[in-house]
């Protein structure tokens, strides 16, 4: 008997290794090519006078949510759940996982336009499109994905008012990595080359992940949710826990905050407004704890924040318990 099964189990080995190989490659190319995507865009918009202010609230801040764009939107359109898993899942990672990991190695301050408009806008639209979902059966269709995109240009409109009216420079630029543009900027060839070949690696990482990670799910017998709410939404966070760590160590603490926060509203308002937009998302299973525990980690992190204006240690750790507890709750769920 265990001769006869020998052969299926190595079969099954060997699908569980490609897939692994394939979400790997997938996240290395998520990575890479948004980096270069960034860096690559960066110098274009200024050789041909675009503000570095416009620079960081757009190129930059897209090129950062890329990786969940590209992995959404290929999901949507061959049916996975990953779509709406990686969304919230991602958001969940970005405030309990990121912020609460990063607060135990180093403190971190916010400041006062966070606190007063951007987290309880992400709340807000935690709620509404919670309730699209929820209203719609687990899904999205293409008139709520319009409307979610229409909200994420009337927040551009008003972040760019915001900080025209404040005179600052984007300060995502300054944690970006400096040495790649620097490089790119003596050749507007490279640059063009950086961008269209960052552009590649991101849609086709996006498609190894939503590939790998639904072969993962059927060789373990679980849900494409399940997979896209934590292994898809932990590796397409990564860029922002590296912009957070960075934030933190060059003494700019009061930015990571505000990255992990402006990423979760780029995520629910452009991320899933343009996925359901180009093909309605269902989801197979009720989305109901994914949406909770989105809204607890929104709504406990301004309390956390309200008497001392930063993220410490207890704090950071107390995030870290949240997430755990999602972490948990999903693989239970399967």
């Amino acid at each position: 008997l265990l001769q006869r099964q020998w052969p299926l189990l190595f079969v099954e080995v060997k699908r569980l290794f490609v897939s692994l190989l394939m979400l790997a490659a997938g996240f290395a190319l998520l990575i890479k090519g948004a980096d270069y995507l960034i860096d690559g865009s960066v110098v274009i918009a200024k050789n041909l006078g675009i503000s570095e202010l416009l620079i960081g609230l757009t190129i930059v801040a897209l090129g950062t949510s890329s990786p969940e764009l590209a992995v959404s939107i290929q999901a949507a359109i061959k049916g996975s759940d990953i779509a709406l898993g990686n969304v919230l899942g991602s958001n969940i990672a970005n405030i309990g996982l990121i912020l609460g990991a990063t607060a135990l190695l180093t403190p971190l301050g916010v400041n006062k336009t966070t606190m007063s408009y951007e987290i309880p806008f992400v709340i807000l639209i935690t709620v509404a499109s919670g309730a699209l979902i929820l209203g719609n059966g687990n899904g999205l269709n293409r008139s709520d994905g319009i409307v979610l995109t229409t909200f994420f240009v009337i927040f551009m409109m008003y972040v760019f008012t915001m900080a025209k009216r404040d005179r600052k420079i984007s300060d995502i630029v300054e944690v970006e990595g400096k040495k790649d543009i620097k490089i790119l900027e003596k050749s507007p060839v490279l640059a063009w080359i950086a961008t269209i070949g960052g552009t590649a690696g991101v849609i086709l990482g996006g498609n190894f992940v939503v590939d790998g990670g639904s072969s993962i799910a059927r060789i373990f017998g679980v849900s494409d949710m399940l997979i896209g709410t934590t292994i898809v939404a932990i590796g397409t966070s990564l860029p922002e826990l590296v912009t957070t760590i960075s934030a933190g160590k060059k003494s700019r603490s009061d930015l990571a905050i505000g990255n992990v926060v402006g990423s979760n509203i780029f995520n629910l308002l452009l991320v899933l407004g343009v996925s359901s937009t180009i093909s309605p998302i269902k989801a197979q299973r009720s989305l109901a704890a994914e949406i909770i525990f989105a809204l607890l980690l929104a709504i406990v992190l301004p309390l956390l924040l309200f008497r001392k204006k930063k993220l410490d240690r207890p704090r950071g750790a107390l995030l870290l318990i949240i997430y755990a507890s999602f972490l948990v709750s999903s693989i239970f769920r399967g």
